[in-house]
């Protein structure tokens, strides 16, 4: 291939280009439509592959592509990966095909179930690879159309209820991040990522804000304060962090199987990545001055995301409040990265920050794992009252086993992937913020309990009698959990090429707090 070619468009828009295929195909022919559909998304996947052996953490943003677009409003379109970014891109590629298979057997609407499912791919790679706000908002705002749609149309019984909350939430955040970056426009006359950043590291953008307030007669620590807090809850609506959490168990419980996967595994780390990309990097002196509020927030992430999958009866249900919990300890590990500490704590905010961009790569694979298993029981039970369940493994060894493997780690057992980023999580913010991080370690024991209860009720125990004539998993199904299960062993055993991919980068957003103290 030609060291020029444009990998990160190419990777954006060859769904787009399948979901235009998948459009024009005879409403007849939905094996086609499926084939087309699954085909673009492997076709992103292999060039991300492509992109992934050519990516060099040391040398920065890599793949960037920068063309003039409105000259007006000085928007480029300008797109790029870093270590913040590239296991993202490469999440994204992984989980989508997978999400797709899983509804290989659909016959309701196929047409726009595929269609809608390459718009939402499309969406995602633009936000982990977009370096302007102007059309990463675009791709930001794809994302929340198309889900609204797969949840409204192919939801369960209460899915117009839970995916108009879903919409409104999402909306009424990024009405809030628009906002912001309107005024951010107007007062730096540039919409880019990088160029911001910059700003903020060398301190003019604080200046540049407080000498905009003052022409309009605002306070200027209060004007930007205001943008830093719309933007931030934009973000974490979309984590969610608590108390912006309550659209998330509506939406995952209503959601078809592949929209629960998708939404739990990219969608969610959206807006954790929206704190790398955006707020930490351009608001560093508003992160810190509010750091103890946010570091609290995390930590009613992790502890009641805990108890409230504990309370549970709905097996989906108990898998999307674990999302809430297991997002916490990502943002405590980011948040960590701002507390007030010296010199000598440098490398421990950096592992806690290594840990948090490792957790979301870890969940997302544990978490599609998990919501692809309540999936595959709901098309043979149509129930996910966990009281209905019971020694399934009797008949369903390999259903049990692959849910065995996907709770281990989600529960963090040493040797699967999700140890490894609690682990650094912990181990980095230990130093720094102590109280909390052991505060923390409440969220740990609890989440171990509702995931074991979880097993026990769906896998031992006595069988219930009406389920004796259940199927084990199909071979397609087998190849959707060996293929989760692929990642979560690799990283589990070898983390360092993820590892070695974030590094440099997040040194680099430890150094801009060093910096601004």
């Amino acid at each position: 291939m030609k060291p020029g070619l444009p990998y990160l468009s190419l990777i954006t828009f060859l769904p787009l280009a399948g979901a235009l295929v998948v459009l024009l195909l005879p409403k007849t022919q939905e094996r086609a439509m499926k084939v087309a559909a699954l085909g673009a998304s492997v076709a992103s996947l292999l060039l991300t592959f492509c992109a992934w052996t050519r990516f060099v953490p040391s040398a920065g943003m890599m793949l960037v592509e920068r063309h003039p677009w409105i000259a007006a409003l000085n928007v480029d379109y300008h797109v790029g990966v870093d270590g913040l970014s590239v296991a993202m891109v490469l999440l994204t590629a992984v989980i989508t095909p997978l999400a797709m298979l899983a509804h290989w057997k659909l016959k309701e609407n196929v047409k726009l179930f595929f269609f809608l499912f390459l718009l939402l791919e499309t969406g995602m790679f633009g936000v982990f690879t977009a370096l302007n706000f102007f059309h990463w908002f675009i791709y930001w705002e794809l994302g929340l159309i198309p889900m609204f749609f797969l949840i409204k149309i192919w939801g369960h019984e209460n899915r117009t209820y839970a995916s108009f909350k879903f919409f409104l939430y999402t909306l009424g955040g990024s009405i809030g991040m628009l906002v912001a970056f309107g005024f951010l426009w107007m007062a730096t006359g540039t919409f880019d990522f990088i160029e911001l950043r910059a700003l903020a590291a060398n301190g003019e953008l604080g200046r540049t804000l407080a000498e905009f307030a003052l022409r309009w007669h605002w306070n200027p620590a209060t004007f930007a304060s205001v943008l830093f807090w719309a933007t931030l809850v934009g973000f974490a609506i979309k984590v969610p962090i608590w108390p912006f959490h309550t659209w998330l168990p509506d939406a995952h419980t209503q959601a078809p199987t592949g929209g629960s996967m998708v939404l739990a595994a990219i969608l969610l780390k959206m807006g954790v990545y929206g704190f790398l990309r955006v707020v930490l990097p351009i608001f560093p002196a508003q992160v810190a001055a509010h750091v103890d509020i946010l570091l609290l927030l995390a930590l009613a992430s992790i502890v009641l995301g805990a108890f409230a999958a504990l309370a549970q009866t709905d097996f989906k249900r108990l898998v999307a409040y674990s999302s809430v919990n297991h997002m916490g300890y990502a943002m405590l590990g980011i948040f960590a990265t701002a507390a007030a500490a010296g010199p000598e704590m440098f490398n421990d905010k950096a592992a806690a920050l290594n840990g948090a961009v490792l957790q979301m790569f870890n969940h997302g694979i544990s978490s599609a794992a998990l919501f692809f298993m309540v999936g595959v029981i709901y098309d043979r039970t149509h129930t996910r009252a966990l009281a209905d369940y019971g020694g399934l493994r009797k008949i369903m060894p390999i259903y049990a086993g692959i849910l065995g493997i996907s709770m281990f780690s989600s529960l963090g057992l040493p040797g699967l992937n999700g140890f490894v980023g609690e682990f650094l999580v912990f181990k980095g913010a230990f130093p720094v913020v102590t109280k909390t991080a052991i505060a923390a370690t409440i969220g740990l024991v609890v989440t171990a309990v509702f995931l074991l209860q979880m097993m026990q009720k769906v896998c031992f125990g006595p069988l219930n009698e009406k389920w004796n004539g259940l199927t084990d998993m199909t071979a397609r199904e087998q190849f959707i959990g060996a293929m989760l299960m692929f990642f979560m062993f690799w990283i589990g055993i070898y983390p360092a090429p993820l590892l070695d991919a974030a590094n440099d980068a997040v040194m680099g957003l430890v150094k801009l707090f060093e910096v601004a103290r």
